[in-house]
């Protein structure tokens, strides 16, 4: 079978400039969060998963990995990345006894709630496939710290993730011994990313933010193109109660004379994100005006789409991930890079339709709807707050056949889980309540009392333990049959992913 659903007749597709113009007439009305934009019939309902995720294991020989495991030691003993005081003032000056690094190429700095992972990945697919060396800085990491810097599309190797500590520990104690706090972990790691994107060298580096944006350790680099993913309540003991407060911090990022890719927004942060480019001087475009999905098909393995960027129609693009968000996650990717290259300022014309074609095809985000098992099938998403809960049921529905859902959930107590799970109550017939082995996360009969409040105690299992959690949504799901269509989706946290990742055999 083709991995692209069969070519239609032009005839029957809608204008897609008429399509766009609908978009538009929208945008003030929809949710932000929920809104799917579907100008076609849905083709093929499938349980096909993304490409093979670009997930290191850990280093086959055994003094790499135990030299790797020493690192992680050592970054261990700083300020974890829940513990925070927020300031620039250590990384700025780690950046300062280094040489700067990071002015050495130019970036393209990425925030937001949800999405932008995915986002980062796809916007590194795209700028590899016109042949620019990239570096890419994500967080957190789903199973090896080693994830979070990658090159040339890759993680970079153990080696050099080790030699590159290695390079920059006399400047990090130098440092520590100058300020009154310590770098954290993830500053450390900021300086570590910088530093190996410099010594590539890298191109343009796709940065994502940790957290907020202002007073984020990456936000030493002014990034040429600023991107905004949607913004949601998360994190509001730190960044803010409402979304104009949340998009405050984010808005840091938003530097003089950038451009500034926005994806939809609630208005009122919409608001703060378009004050703050007035008064920097920052140009923007806004998903669903200057640029948007004008059309979604579920196909194969994810979604044909099309997409309007800056410089015009990017026609039946195949996207290998599933969900109406990650569609619009690829539209603001595109823009993205689109914007870098020029694209709706220093010229008109659209990229080669063929490279961005290849590019999207290409795409893997771990964790993300990700298939790791058959018979029942095993799906994997990280979704931590009620709107990526929201987001993962309503992609979940479209994109599979489950006749019976069982949900895994394991959650980190400092977030909204009873609203993450009210976003899954309509799709999961029950529930297996578990905690991964952070000690963030949320106790498992804690959290089972909260499931009981949301499901009913008798849609509600508690397994204290991961590998018991697994086990018995698997057998509950193979209750029905072979061949009836039962399903297991394990959410909540990124590290809880992570750990089903690996206990299902994958890294």
């Amino acid at each position: 079978m083709s991995e692209l659903p069969p070519d239609h007749n032009a005839d029957d597709l809608p204008d897609p400039l008429n399509t766009f113009d609908e978009i538009i007439a929208e945008e003030t009305t929809r949710d932000p969060d929920l809104a799917v934009i579907e100008a076609g019939s849905r083709t093929l309902r499938t349980q096909g998963g993304p490409p093979e995720a670009d997930i290191p294991t850990r280093p086959a020989d055994p003094e790499v990995d135990k030299a790797l495991r020493e690192v992680e030691t050592e970054l261990a003993t700083r300020w974890g990345e829940t513990k925070l005081e927020p300031s620039v003032s250590r990384i700025a000056a780690l950046m300062d006894v280094l040489g700067e690094p990071q002015r050495s190429y130019p970036s393209i700095h990425i925030t937001g709630t949800n999405g932008k992972t995915s986002t980062a990945r796809m916007i590194e697919a795209l700028l590899g496939a016109f042949e620019l060396r990239t570096g890419r800085y994500t967080s957190p990491h789903v199973q090896s710290v080693t994830e979070r810097i990658s090159l040339d599309g890759a993680p970079i190797s153990p080696e050099r993730f080790i030699e590159t500590y290695q390079d920059i520990k006399p400047y990090v104690e130098m440092v520590d011994a100058a300020q009154e706090y310590r770098l954290s972990f993830f500053e450390v790691l900021t300086g570590m990313a910088y530093a190996a994107f410099a010594d590539a060298p890298a191109d343009v580096a796709v940065v994502e933010v940790g957290m907020g944006g202002s007073w984020d350790a990456t936000n030493v680099i002014d990034g040429d193109v600023a991107v905004v993913t949607p913004i949601d309540l998360d994190h509001t003991d730190r960044l803010g109660e409402t979304h104009a407060e949340i998009a405050t911090e984010k808005a840091g990022i938003i530097k003089q004379g950038a451009t500034v890719i926005m994806a939809q927004q609630p208005v009122d942060a919409a608001q703060v994100l378009l004050k703050k480019a007035v008064e920097v001087d920052a140009t923007v475009a806004r998903e669903g005006l200057e640029f948007g999905v004008v059309e979604r098909q579920v196909a194969v393995g994810g979604q044909l789409v099309t997409l309007r960027g800056l410089g015009g129609e990017y026609p039946e693009v195949y996207l290998p991930l599933h969900g109406a968000h990650q569609a619009h996650n690829a539209a603001v990717a595109l823009a993205a890079v689109e914007a870098f290259f020029g694209v709706g300022a220093q010229r008109a014309d659209a990229l080669d339709l063929d490279t961005v074609r290849k590019a999207f095809a290409a795409v893997a985000s771990p964790g993300r709807l990700e298939v790791v098992r058959r018979s029942p099938t095993v799906v994997l998403d990280a979704a931590h707050n009620p709107a990526g809960g929201r987001a993962a049921a309503e992609a979940i529905g479209e994109a599979f056949q489950f006749s019976r859902l069982i949900g895994v959930v394991g959650a980190s107590g400092d977030k909204n889980v009873r609203g993450l799970l009210e976003a899954f109550e309509p799709v999961f017939a029950e529930v297996v309540v578990t905690q991964n082995s952070s000690h963030r996360a949320m106790d498992a009969d804690e959290l089972a009392g909260i499931a009981v409040e949301v499901f009913g105690e008798e849609r509600v299992q508690v397994e204290p333990r991961l590998p018991d959690a697994l086990e018995a949504a698997i057998t509950l799901a193979e209750e029905e049959g072979e061949f009836a269509g039962g399903g297991v989706l394990v959410t909540g946290s990124v590290i809880t992913v992570g750990e089903a990742r690996l206990l299902l055999g994958r890294g």
